[in-house]
């Protein structure tokens, strides 16, 4: 990355003397001398905000992969279509970060979209991309559900843990683990439903549950949960300042999901706003669509500032 930061700086006084060259030689009110150099200013402005997104992505697990649950919550069909409308968007952005997602589990809703999901996320910067959109997502719209087409508020609660690398070690009593074995639902080839291959773990003295159904074989799917298990406990070890978890053992596991981080308005008019950093915009179509990133920088600008202003020292 110094290299990066190295050559950028060089592309930057090279622009600065090429535009004072433009400038001295009248080439300063050229149509096609100022659109080529316009050109070259937006390649070199792009990568200058990328640096400045990596030089974020210091977090000791950023590049670990992620695993993030998506949790409908007040609103019934409206927040369980917002949960699956959250997935699509997140699958859409995924490719554009070179990541890539893996459903892990769902449960879905009745009518429409998921109770709940999990997915495994991949790639460049996993987790240190998907952290900065842990909390409650909120949208407002006129409700698809409601036959008198008024509007409706509904909200989704997005967690998001890093998967734990191979050298972190997490000791688990195996008669603290229910294990519950059942048929898959959704999507997950005629194989996988037949059988009853998908697993459920109880951490009993937390309450924690983790459920796979991906996988082809009941063996599988129970060492992806029990990875998964692992890592919630890490991460709920790290919140609370234990040491092990057995520490853990009468902890109200149950995840909060913290503020409300982000609100999709469609009705009566269009807007996605952040509420940490007031980053917004009126394209809301375009976000669902997939154009994330300007919002996960915006956040992990706000969380690196926030980190900094708790470790200041107090005057």
């Amino acid at each position: 990355m110094l290299e990066e930061f190295a050559t950028s700086g060089q592309a930057v006084e090279d622009l600065s003397e090429l535009w004072q060259l433009m400038k001295d030689e009248g080439h300063a009110e050229d149509d096609q001398e100022l659109a080529s150099f316009g050109a070259e200013l937006q390649q070199l402005s792009d990568r200058l905000k990328s640096l400045e997104v990596e030089g974020l992505l210091d977090g000791a697990y950023d590049d670990q992969p992620a695993l993030v649950t998506l949790r409908a919550g007040a609103g019934g069909d409206d927040s369980m279509d917002f949960a699956e409308m959250l997935y699509r968007m997140y699958a859409m952005w995924a490719p554009r970060e070179k990541m890539q997602l893996q459903v892990i589990n769902e449960h879905r809703g009745e009518i429409a979209g998921v109770q709940s999901l999990s997915f495994r996320a991949s790639g460049r910067h996993p987790f240190g991309m998907f952290r900065a959109e842990k909390g409650t997502h909120r949208l407002v719209r006129i409700s698809p559900f409601d036959n008198t087409r008024r509007r409706h508020t509904s909200f989704v609660g997005v967690d998001v843990i890093p998967e734990l690398p191979e050298t972190v070690e997490v000791e688990i009593d195996e008669k603290d683990i229910k294990v519950d074995v059942f048929r898959a639902s959704g999507a997950g080839g005629q194989h996988v439903n037949k059988a009853s291959t998908a697993v459920r773990l109880i951490h009993e003295p937390t309450g924690i549950v983790v459920s796979c159904q991906n996988e082809r074989s009941q063996h599988r799917n129970r060492q992806v949960a029990l990875l998964h298990l692992k890592s919630r406990l890490a991460a709920l070890m790290q919140e609370l300042h234990k040491e092990k978890v057995e520490d853990l053992r009468g902890v109200q596991a149950e995840i909060a999901w913290g503020t409300q981080i982000r609100s999709y308005v469609l009705h009566p008019y269009q807007l996605v706003k952040d509420l940490r950093t007031g980053y917004e915009t009126a394209n809301a179509q375009k976000v669902l669509d997939g154009d994330l990133t300007p919002f996960v920088w915006a956040g992990l600008k706000w969380m690196r500032e926030n980190r900094e202003k708790n470790d200041a020292p107090a005057d």
